[in-house]
């Protein structure tokens, strides 16, 4: 099989970064269209293409977009998620450095729609290189009378800044990513109420991640019609994967939506690596379960296959992993990040993240116990479903109690007190 190239068709061109060869490719063509658009028509146009997120929870764009309440005094805003921080992904960063201006034209193209005149680029501090590229084009924007006043004749005016974040996990969440850029800890806030209604300065926001904006300026550029038709009826359009791991290519691929999983592992990243037997896929990034070897064989790359799988695409990272890789090791890395980037405002979260990583540290140790096992999977129990403000404490039982279960033998083994362990697919 060979990728469906619409984001990425020309990463790879060296000057892939600059506005005269973006524009050069029917760059802001899609802008200049919208500029001509009622937002109404704009969110219409978004709706009907079937857009969902690309962030990880997978929300349809257009409808959130049109959350927005209209006739209020306030200003609206919009605010592109660049803090991309989930373990194993690394799709975004590639779109930020190599095709900044794709972002900055669906970003426009967004504040037309929710009649917003300001907008903030928030991305995460280490991405040194891409906040050099992202300036440089937001500069030649301006120059160019794409950002500022009066854009193209318009009418319509935009302004957007480029926020660098102190690097906290926690502010890929979108609350805490404005708490952030308000100046204030990167904490999560209680819904209700929504950014829509109350968001950045307490006044409505659209937050959405770089690959949606990416996405956006295609859309409004050949129709809903046309995007609609990409990927399954219910997940619709091309997605980007970045898959690590035991296989012979990694790197950032573009897909339809609904491709089987095996398809992207054997044809495009070549198989596995030293031909070395699959043992499981994480496709979604450190937070989502799991899956065997003989899960992945009927699982898709779309948001309802992996529903069915009990798992989710989540933030797009495929990590592959081959036989003999020690997953106690594995998940006990995955806790300890978790426990390390928990912003400690819920008790869930605060104290059960650091009681999981403990846990498994004995058992990777060669120290713990059977019951130590099964103390897991109650704390899980505690920290999921809604018990914290944000999914933070979701995702590391996502990262862990799946692959415990799973896998259940690995962990045994490494029990202290084997005699008195319990049979395998019990203790939950």
């Amino acid at each position: 099989m060979a990728e469906m190239k619409i984001l990425t068709k020309y990463i790879d061109d060296p000057r892939s970064n600059e506005l005269e060869f973006y524009e050069s490719v029917h760059g802001y063509d899609g802008m200049k269209k919208a500029l001509q658009m009622a937002p109404e028509e704009i969110v219409d146009v978004v709706k009907k293409s079937g857009l969902r997120g690309r962030g990880g929870a997978g929300f349809p764009t257009g409808l959130k977009w049109s959350f927005i309440p209209k006739d209020i005094p306030k200003p609206k805003y919009l605010i592109c998620n660049a803090d991309e921080g989930e373990p194993g992904t690394f799709k975004d960063r590639k779109l930020i450095e190599n095709l900044p201006h794709q972002i900055i034209e669906g970003m426009i193209i967004g504040a037309k729609a929710i009649g917003a005149n300001k907008g903030f680029f928030y991305i995460r501090g280490e991405f040194n290189k891409g906040i050099d590229s992202m300036q440089k084009a937001i500069d030649e924007a301006y120059a160019k009378g794409y950002l500022g006043k009066n854009i193209q004749g318009s009418g319509f005016d935009f302004d957007l800044v480029l926020y660098a974040g102190a690097g906290a996990y926690i502010c890929g969440e979108e609350t805490a990513l404005i708490n952030s850029l308000e100046g204030r800890r990167g904490h999560p806030r209680l819904k209700p109420p929504f950014p829509a209604v109350s968001g950045l300065y307490r006044c409505p926001t659209v937050v959405n991640n770089v690959e949606t904006f990416s996405t956006v300026p295609h859309i409004i550029d050949k129709g809903a019609d046309w995007y609609s038709k990409i990927g399954t009826e219910k997940s619709p359009g091309t997605r980007l994967f970045s898959v690590s791991g035991h296989v012979k290519r990694p790197g950032v691929y573009e897909i339809p939506l609904g491709t089987p999983l095996m398809d992207l592992i054997n044809d495009l990243c070549g198989g596995m690596l030293d031909d070395m037997p699959l043992k499981a896929v994480i496709p979604g990034g450190s937070s989502v379960p799991i899956l065997t070897a003989e899960e992945c064989k009927t699982a898709n790359m779309d948001f309802e296959s992996m529903a069915a799988h009990k798992t989710m695409l989540g933030s797009g990272a495929v990590i592959v992993i081959g036989e003999g890789t020690d997953l106690v090791e594995t998940t006990y890395r995955f806790a300890r990040f978790y426990a390390h980037e928990s912003c400690g405002q819920c008790t869930p979260c605060r104290e059960g993240t650091h009681w999981v990583r403990d846990l498994l540290h004995k058992i990777r140790e060669g120290e713990g116990t059977s019951a130590d096992l099964d103390l897991i999977l109650s704390l899980s129990r505690n920290m999921e479903g809604g018990t914290t403000i944000c999914p933070l404490s979701d995702a590391c039982v996502g990262a862990v109690r799946p692959t415990i279960l799973k896998f259940k033998h690995e962990f045994e083994a490494r029990l202290k007190d084997k005699s008195a362990q319990q049979p395998a697919g019990t203790g939950v």
